[in-house]
């Protein structure tokens, strides 16, 4: 008991430094970036003419990509799914056809979703969602199927809890499921143990590709 109690505050005290490392990169990249762009304005209005124009000459054969590779899930004797295959973590303007539903990785969006503990009351964007996932988050995902109160429930404690976000995915198999990069898991509900177990696991665990990355001042619905 005495061990568990110490692995949690040590990991709360692990996320709460990672935030005060992030809000003095975020300090130093808003002076960087206020910086730049007077250097760059001029150029950046002549170039993103150019910039439009060729994207549009594209058309619509670049509207999707698959950014999951080769690869599948390989379910564990925990019950947690983990993506054996390589998943690509560049940044698109575009659509992405992901592997499975949620994501668990892959081609993202540039701006992340906010997963400083929010919970949205509407779908997201799977590529925002993703680059979220690459920060280290746990996204909790439940379709019209789930109870209302495991999702209150469920909603209750990803508001506590820094890098989680929450949202409903109707097209997804079981009705609550729990994503992290590279892994995923479906739970009964809001007291199976197994989300206390995921969390504590995935949040900024050993998965996470850019662990301390920011999970404020991305994109909130």
């Amino acid at each position: 008991m005495g061990s568990a109690k110490k692995s949690s505050t040590d990991r709360k005290a692990r996320i709460e430094e990672m935030r005060r490392a992030e809000q003095a990169r975020e300090r130093r990249n808003r002076i960087l970036t206020i910086a730049a762009s007077v250097v760059i304005v001029a150029g950046l209005v002549v170039g993103g003419v150019v910039l439009v124009r060729s994207q549009d000459d594209k058309g619509s054969d670049a509207a999707a990509s698959d950014s999951s590779g080769k690869g599948k899930f390989v379910t564990g004797e925990d019950g947690v799914k983990t993506w054996e295959g390589k998943l690509s973590r560049n940044h698109v303007a575009k659509a992405v056809k992901y592997a499975s539903e949620p994501p668990v990785g892959g081609d993202h969006n540039q701006v992340w979703m906010n997963c400083n503990g929010d919970v949205y009351t509407e779908e997201l964007d799977n590529t925002n969602a993703v680059h979220s996932l690459e920060h280290g988050a746990v996204w909790v995902t439940y379709n019209a199927d789930a109870k209302k109160a495991d999702i209150d429930a469920l909603a209750a404690k990803v508001k506590k809890t820094p890098y989680t976000l929450m949202s409903p995915l109707d097209d997804q198999k079981d009705p609550i499921m729990l994503s992290a990069w590279g892994h995923q898991r479906t739970v009964t509900g809001a007291s199976d143990p197994n989300v206390d177990k995921f969390f504590e696991k995935f949040v900024q665990g050993e998965q996470t590709p850019e662990p301390g990355a920011a999970c404020t001042n991305g994109l909130s619905k």
